[in-house]
């Protein structure tokens, strides 16, 4: 599997990601129809001028063959001696077509006139045009001869030949001729070489015009991408000009219409969720001045519980519990309302990371189930109180959900991310989840030094299931218990602290329990931006 991602990855970048471009594929495209068009003409021109010419050629040297033969065997007597057949040869050749004529005469085998006996003799000729010449055709209407001229066209050491032979009469001797097509060979190569040439510049040109037609076309088509590109990045004004009527046109039309639909949708989706935030907020805000009465009031009821009838006692304390968990949840949604408005700011100091653990550590009570293990000296530029929320988060719910003991380790990560000090307990196995661009942050806070902050417990862990969603708001791991001590928004406040810092939490399964790491950069973060947004539990 890894072999087969790994040959993708290279076949789609690199030169094979450009030779797969909308461009090279149309260039590619016109130059194959343009060379198979210009080699299909190409060919189908050669052979019909090949044809033409060696017809051509062949048929002037078999006529004025004839012809020549007829007026000079009227001369040539019966039984006619060897010299008066090479005088009937030469006399045969001379007619100025540069040809070559050969006579044999059954009568005198032992001789063979030539008119040109050193390059041309009867075994030049070949067998089956001989046989063919020597064979008597049967004389009817249509055929008022025996005998007739006939050729066939052959190499010679190398040199084309057509080569036409007949018997003069049925008794008499047999003339052969040979003509060289060695000049209408030349001919045939050099218009060879015009056609390859032809086919070359023609493949030029149509690439040329792929060229130009492909920029025309991919022209609106690059526009397209970065309007896309422009869309997807925010910017939902984005819109393209409409110019002509064409595919393109239709495409950019549908391209604005969809645009403008997505425009439409976010804004009103944006409203909602304004009207929603300030909905939580004004909620909220209304209901801090009757629970502070309510919580003055349960504090006297609590202090007072004891010297109250037995059967009263647990109601009032349960309503001193409810009344406090609805206070921390109105303070938990105000605080989330600030990260959703982007109004949350931070107060920063430097401050030893080991002593503010301790602190909340000490006022929680928790220095019984907690071990540390946090070196001094370790310091960086924080919020102390928001840091301290993200501490009681991570250890209030390592406490609740893993069990004790819980370790805190604290260690230094230098700039090239070389641990600097402290012992760590990392995730030895599970999923690591880091919502929210959390492993930008961590980046970020690497190349100034970081502090990372492991909070392990001895619970069972996290199911694989629930791993990646701890993070997210009102989310409980446990759906049949939907009413708990918890509102579900710890984690989540927890992480969008760490954000703001310009830290971030993850969180996996140790070998032993749940395994939630903070990593902050020792120096401050540039302020957040006033839409940036946790995804977090």
């Amino acid at each position: 599997m890894t072999d087969l991602q790994t040959t993708t990855s290279r076949f789609s970048s690199g030169p094979w990601r450009r030779l797969r471009s909308l461009r090279v594929r149309l260039i590619a495209v016109f130059a194959a129809v343009a060379l198979l068009a210009a080699v299909s003409a190409s060919g189908i021109a050669y052979w019909l001028n090949r044809d033409a010419v060696l017809k051509r050629a062949q048929d002037t040297a078999l006529n004025d063959f004839r012809v020549s033969l007829t007026r000079n065997v009227s001369e040539l007597p019966l039984n006619a001696t060897c010299a008066e057949l090479n005088q009937l040869a030469a006399s045969v050749a001379s007619s100025g077509l540069s040809y070559e004529v050969v006579v044999s005469d059954p009568a005198r085998p032992d001789c063979v006139a030539s008119s040109d006996p050193t390059s041309y003799t009867l075994a030049d000729v070949p067998a089956k045009l001989r046989d063919t010449v020597a064979k008597p055709r049967e004389i009817t209407d249509n055929n008022r001869y025996a005998y007739h001229l006939y050729w066939q066209r052959q190499n010679l050491d190398g040199r084309p030949f057509v080569i036409g032979g007949t018997k003069v009469v049925p008794t008499g001797p047999t003339a052969y001729m040979f003509k060289s097509l060695e000049n209408e060979r030349a001919d045939l190569n050099t218009l060879g070489w015009s056609l390859a040439i032809a086919t070359l510049l023609a493949l030029i040109g149509s690439a040329l015009l792929a060229q130009a037609a492909s920029a025309t076309v991919l022209r609106p088509v690059k526009r397209l991408g970065d309007a896309a590109r422009r869309l997807g990045e925010g910017h939902l004004d984005t819109r393209l000009e409409v110019d002509g009527s064409d595919e393109l046109a239709d495409l950019a039309r549908t391209f604005n219409r969809t645009a403008e639909s997505l425009h439409e949708q976010v804004e009103e989706l944006s409203a909602r969720e304004a009207q929603s935030r300030r909905f939580v907020a004004d909620m909220s805000h209304e209901l801090r001045t009757p629970l502070t009465a309510m919580t003055a009031v349960t504090d006297i009821l609590e202090d007072e519980a004891e010297s109250l009838d037995p059967m009263i006692e647990p109601a009032v304390r349960l309503v001193v519990n409810e009344t406090r968990r609805l206070s921390d949840l109105v303070e938990n949604l105000m605080e989330v309302t600030r990260f959703d408005a982007g109004t949350a700011r931070l107060v920063a100091d430097e401050v030893d990371i080991s002593d503010l653990i301790m602190s909340c550590i000490d006022g929680r009570a928790w220095y019984d189930a907690v071990e540390l293990d946090a070196p001094r000296g370790v310091r960086a530029v924080v919020d102390p109180r928001r840091l301290d929320v993200v501490f009681a988060n991570l250890i209030g719910n390592a406490l609740k959900h893993g069990g004790s003991p819980v370790r805190v380790t604290v260690r230094e990560v230098g700039p090239a991310g070389g641990a600097a000090g402290g012992a760590g307990v990392g995730p030895d196995d599970g999923a690591a989840v880091d919502p929210a661009g959390g492993p930008e942050g961590a980046a970020a806070a690497g190349s100034v030094g970081s502090v990372v902050i492991e909070v392990s417990d001895s619970g069972p862990g996290i199911p694989e299931d629930v791993l990646p969603h701890v993070f997210d708001r009102f989310y409980k791991a446990d759906k049949g218990r939907a009413r708990s001590e918890g509102s579900g928004l710890g984690l989540s406040i927890a992480m969008a602290n760490a954000q703001i810092h310009g830290g971030t939490i993850t969180a996996a399964n140790g070998e032993v329990g749940a395994v939630f790491t903070l990593t902050l950069p020792r120096t401050q973060p540039p302020p957040p931006a006033a839409d940036s947004e946790e995804s977090a539990q």
